[in-house]
């Protein structure tokens, strides 16, 4: 049981984690060993950002003190909050690589919640670098094949 003083600094902390993040994942953790959670803060910790386990009820009063009107109480599961100063693109490959339970996120500028399929669909997308590879790719297949044309066009202009 924590003191009263004790939820009043997990509120704090909560609410300095809020106002410096640009999105929230929500991962369920039962059933993880605290390996399993330590490799997963390294990570988070790699891409800048942070797992915090704080109580639902704590959670929310943080976010009605930040002026977010979202209640982390929904959850049935243990809740444990990913705070990451990057867009949910950046965190949701990570975690969803991770094989934790995601439970949803929380875009904090738009002020919207993201269901839990949709932050998998992202965290399933590839890499920003490996998209642009693509689209590279695509874009030069037609001027390549292009330029075979003229290539074979211009060999048979030579044999006649």
């Amino acid at each position: 049981m924590l003191t009263k003083q004790q939820k009043a600094e997990q509120i704090k902390e909560g609410k300095k984690a809020i106002s410096n993040s640009q999105s929230l994942v929500f991962i369920d953790f039962s059933g993880k060993t605290v390996e399993d959670l330590k490799k997963l803060r390294r990570v988070l910790l790699d891409i800048g950002a942070k797992l915090k386990v704080i109580k639902k009820k704590l959670l929310r009063v943080a976010f009605k003190e930040s002026g977010i009107d979202f209640n982390p109480e929904q959850f049935e599961s243990q809740v444990g909050t990913i705070f990451s100063d990057k867009d949910i693109l950046g965190i949701a490959g990570p975690i969803y690589k991770s094989e934790l339970k995601i439970l949803g996120g929380y875009d904090l500028f738009a002020k919207n919640f993201i269901d839990a399929e949709t932050v998998r669909k992202i965290g399933r997308l590839p890499s920003r670098e490996i998209l642009l590879g693509q689209l590279v790719g695509m874009i030069s297949a037609p001027i390549k094949m292009f330029m075979h044309v003229l290539s074979e066009k211009s060999k048979m202009v030579e044999n006649k």
